[in-house]
């Protein structure tokens, strides 16, 4: 029996979808309703539990008779005044999810960080699984609740927990427009004229599945991998975007002075309004951030994976999105 933590969001979506197809049943856990998608999954191999990663009771009923658990469940906050929330979730979340590996006598775990745990390297050298974040280097509220997610992995690895850990760069996939990067898309196919040149790396979801799932059939453990397709810069990445929909390309350069005044607009605007954040200080300064990463060390593990092209992926999320 596998659980699939997450299950209604980008990853565990097409994570359900990969496994189903193979016959595999899964276990897949929701909070508050069965997301719309169910529809699309094969229901016969799914079974639905309602639990959520705070509630012992419910996350105890949830692994019952489970002999592989992949975690995908994670909240993307970059809004300072949920910090604190996102923190419970994403850190004292894994913390009870290793707990319950360790205690349920788990096979193996696969736990969906970020590439955002990674630290930097100076001259725009790229980064690896060994670079961590230094004391003081820029990082957002949600790489560091993702930071302690992981330490909380290696504290369970270091228990006896069979584990391994993937650092994906920003996953592009069909899913909610109005959740994780597919809202991208909606940005460019109303033609958002501003472009910065930061980078960083992109993957597509498919890949993340297929990789997820060769690692957990893998004998490799007490590793993490950084999972990416290649470095891109956001212009490059929203130009791309802008032709497979046949939308303007981005053309004024947001300099760092102007997304300095942007990200403050936004987040006077959304304290007005009661609503989250969209733009915050650590999301406009990272896309001024250029960020380099090396995935090779996957490729030593998998040694015949091939990743979709960027440019291929997004055509594909287009065709589906238009």
């Amino acid at each position: 029996m596998i659980l699939v933590t997450g299950a209604s969001g980008l990853v565990g979506q097409h994570l359900l979808e990969a496994l189903t197809a193979s016959g595999v049943t899964i276990r897949a856990m929701y909070r508050k309703s069965i997301p719309k998608f169910y529809t699309n999954i094969q229901s016969k191999y799914v079974q639905w539990v309602e639990a959520d990663l705070l509630d012992l009771a419910s996350l105890d009923q949830a692994f019952e008779q489970v002999t592989h658990v992949y975690h995908c469940a994670a909240w993307v906050n970059y809004d300072p005044r949920l910090d604190e929330e996102m923190l419970r979730v994403n850190a004292e979340g894994t913390a009870n999810v290793v707990n319950m590996c360790l205690h349920k006598k788990i096979i193996k775990l696969c736990y969906v960080s970020s590439i955002s745990t990674i630290g930097s390297k100076p001259n725009n050298e790229a980064a690896d699984e060994q670079t961590e974040i230094e004391e003081g280097e820029q990082s957002s509220n949600y790489s560091l609740s993702k930071v302690e997610a992981e330490m909380e992995v290696w504290r369970g690895i270091a228990e006896g927990l069979n584990a391994v850990i993937i650092n994906p760069g920003i996953i592009l996939g069909e899913g909610d427009d109005s959740r994780s990067s597919t809202k991208l898309f909606k940005i460019v196919q109303k033609e958002f004229p501003y472009y910065t040149l930061g980078s960083t790396a992109w993957v597509d979801v498919k890949d993340v599945v297929k990789i997820m799932i060769g690692l957990m059939n893998h004998e490799i453990h007490s590793e993490r991998f950084i999972v990416s397709a290649g470095n891109f810069s956001y212009k490059e990445i929203f130009s791309m975007m802008a032709q497979a929909m046949n939308k303007r390309e981005p053309y004024i350069k947001a300099g760092r002075l102007l997304t300095e005044i942007v990200w403050r607009m936004v987040y006077l605007k959304s304290i007005i309004t009661g609503e989250v954040a969209t733009i915050t200080k650590s999301t406009a300064r990272s896309s001024q951030s250029i960020r380099l990463f090396n995935p090779n060390k996957l490729l030593q593990v998998l040694p015949n994976y091939h990743y979709i092209s960027i440019d291929e992926t997004i055509r594909r999320i287009a065709s589906k999105y238009k």
